[in-house]
């Protein structure tokens, strides 16, 4: 993370939120909170986490990153 008034402090989650917008939030109407809340837990924790690949990682999900992390420590 960046120092403060950096201009790369939020870059990381600015970059989520606007995943997560751009795949799961405009693509869907949810009727109630929970039902939201649902669809973004599911997002985050089948999708995101395990199988999306980010550029940041050599490509790599976040899921397999952290695997090979704990191998190698």
């Amino acid at each position: 993370m960046g120092s403060v008034g950096d201009a790369y402090d939020n870059a990381l989650c600015e970059s989520f939120v606007a995943s997560l917008e751009c795949e799961l939030l405009d693509r869907r109407n949810s009727r109630t909170h929970a039902e939201a809340r649902m669809a973004v837990f599911q997002y985050i924790e089948a999708w995101y986490n395990l199988r999306r690949r980010h550029s940041a990682l050599g490509y790599q999900s976040p899921a397999n990153d952290e695997k090979k992390y704990r191998t190698a420590a």
